[in-house]
């Protein structure tokens, strides 16, 4: 009996850290799941992008349709529960409307710079040398201007436009994100695992694909997570500035220029887009914290 109950026990020993064994990706996803201030991030963040994704079906005011003898009235006023602007346009569906452009404008860069940046700084850190130092010395250059001054410099070359912006704040972020991914690919590329695949005959595009992009992408990703409370508050200010969006479309940035003029008159109506802004651009920022956190395997 004692002999029977000894290998029960073993055997629910040896079971038990393969019962308990997660994956990486599971573990940061329990991690996340747990972090309270990421789960409230998230929450908030998919409530306003599903809002502006289903803004159309949602019934709201025509964000286009003005009245100058309705504009500028307080928030919660009978059938304007956020007040009117400076036309007399429902801020409601203004701003709910307007988050489908500025969402579009903050994300789709940062999106777009992960692929450029990625790829020049797994190349640049795989291969170095005389390509290392072309790429980095090149990605120096723009590195070398404050974003802010960078963006409304292309901006203005390239004109005003939701297109122009994009482009413009990519070419912004791209050499961030590449020097990141270069750092992080540097450290790796001589690891034994990176060595082996050397070994096996494997070339450099398999090795980069298969045994190295699995593991400098998280870092890379989690940094351009938190360029994205950036990218919105760049893009508003190219709005702000009128290299951005055009009126009449309703975007954030482009609303708070439009309303700074009505901020001694109604100043709660003219800080709502502003308020969006920031809302946004925090729960981006604590959400790439939480990912920070939740992807160090050592704590």
């Amino acid at each position: 009996m004692s002999v029977g109950s000894s290998a029960i026990n073993d055997s629910s020993l040896q079971a038990a850290p393969a019962a308990n064994a997660r994956g990486y990706w599971a573990t940061v996803g329990r991690r996340i799941v747990r972090d309270k201030v990421s789960m409230v991030c998230v929450a908030i963040l998919l409530l306003i992008l599903l809002s502006a994704l289903l803004a159309p079906y949602l019934h709201l005011a025509d964000p286009y349709q003005g009245s100058m003898i309705r504009r500028l009235r307080h928030i919660g006023t009978p059938n304007y529960p956020l007040g009117t602007d400076e036309l007399g346009r429902d801020m409601l569906a203004r701003l709910i409307h307007g988050g489908r452009l500025s969402l579009l404008i903050g994300i789709s860069p940062v999106i777009l710079a992960f692929g450029i940046g990625t790829l020049l700084g797994l190349v640049a850190g795989y291969v170095g040398g005389w390509v290392n130092t072309a790429i980095m010395r090149t990605i120096d250059v723009f590195y070398a201007f404050p974003s802010v001054l960078l963006a409304i410099a292309i901006s203005g070359a390239l004109g005003a436009g939701i297109t122009n912006s994009i482009v413009s704040l990519t070419i912004v972020f791209v050499p961030q994100i590449t020097r990141v991914a270069e750092s992080v690919t540097t450290g790796v590329r001589n690891r034994d695992f990176v060595e082996a695949a050397r070994a096996s005959g494997a070339n450099a595009f398999t090795i980069m694909r298969a045994h190295m992009l699995g593991n400098v992408l998280g870092p890379i990703f989690v940094y351009a997570t938190g360029l994205i409370s950036v990218s919105m508050i760049l893009a508003a200010g190219l709005s702000f500035l009128g290299l951005g969006t055009k009126p009449p479309e309703p975007e954030w940035g482009l609303m708070l220029n439009t309303l700074r003029t009505a901020i001694y008159v109604n100043p709660w109506v003219a800080a709502l887009p502003g308020a969006m802004i920031f809302a946004v651009s925090i729960c981006f920022n604590l959400l790439s914290d939480g990912l920070r956190s939740a992807m160090d395997i050592r704590s």
